[in-house]
């Protein structure tokens, strides 16, 4: 058994892989010194004792640090064990019961909303957006929750023309300077909404999830019933809360970080 003395330096040690795993490429030891306050002779050792475990790589010719081998397939062990699905199921089945509107986990899949759980209220509906299901990212209020947190060129990248832009009932945004207006919105508002754009009758209320980089991950939508001959600007704030509680709950269970507003 290690004794007391080793968790400050298996932190260090982890503050060291976290550090190379945020960097688009490898890094020198000084610089990994500077950045985690740390003295260059610890550095030095905790860069060696991840390079023997697999966990870092030396490039000596560019006397830089990246991640190794083993970092990949911890990661890949991970992504195997569905912990996104397993973390949210839990927290969406206490939201579709405690709203009594169908709850769901949704992720970016290029330019579209991928839906990965979903739970029923105990008074099943009929929604269109089931499991697997992949609809327009720019229409889906949990698309557009993650949207609203990406780099613009990130959001040009992804819907390059007004060709991107598929209309399904005429509502919502058919250009990118429209879907940018929407999108400052409700990142302002800190939640989305989607009012008859996906499927007439239907509305949903979403939220983002962030990874430990701030990033949207992953939102956790709400929806409802909900019929308007025109679109009658609700943005529902009352389920709003209960969406943003649950995507708040979530990304600390992924040891995420809310982004700034």
């Amino acid at each position: 058994m290690g004794s007391s003395s080793d968790v400050p330096a298996l932190r260090r040690g982890l503050a060291v892989l976290r550090l190379l795993a945020g960097r688009p490429g490898p890094v020198s030891a000084a610089s990994v010194a500077r950045e985690l306050n740390l003295p260059r002779s610890t550095t030095y050792h905790l860069l060696s004792e991840l390079t023997e475990a697999g966990f870092a790589t030396h490039f000596p010719e560019e006397k830089r640090y990246g991640l190794g081998v083993a970092a990949f397939e911890l990661g890949s062990a991970y992504l195997r064990h569905d912990p996104l699905e397993r973390l949210a199921r839990p927290l969406l089945r206490k939201l579709a019961d405690r709203m009594e509107k169908v709850a769901h986990l949704g992720v970016l899949h290029g330019p579209e909303a991928l839906y990965l759980v979903r739970e029923q209220p105990r008074q099943p509906q009929s929604i269109v957006s089931d499991v697997g299901v992949r609809l327009p990212a720019h229409l889906t209020a949990s698309g557009r929750a993650m949207l609203a947190h990406l780099p613009p060129a990130q959001v040009r990248a992804l819907l390059p023309s007004v060709a991107s832009f598929v209309d399904r009932t005429g509502r919502g945004p058919h250009n990118l300077p429209a879907l940018r207006r929407l999108l400052t919105l409700e990142r302002r508002q800190g939640w989305s909404v989607e009012d008859g754009f996906v499927t007439a009758g239907f509305a949903s209320v979403a939220a983002p999830v962030f990874d430990h980089g701030e990033r949207p991950i992953a939102a956790i939508t709400l929806t409802f019933r909900h019929l308007c001959d025109t679109p009658c600007g609700a943005s529902w704030p009352e389920l709003a809360k209960e969406v943003r509680k649950a995507a708040e709950e979530l990304t600390v269970r992924i040891g995420g970080h809310a982004a700034p507003g």
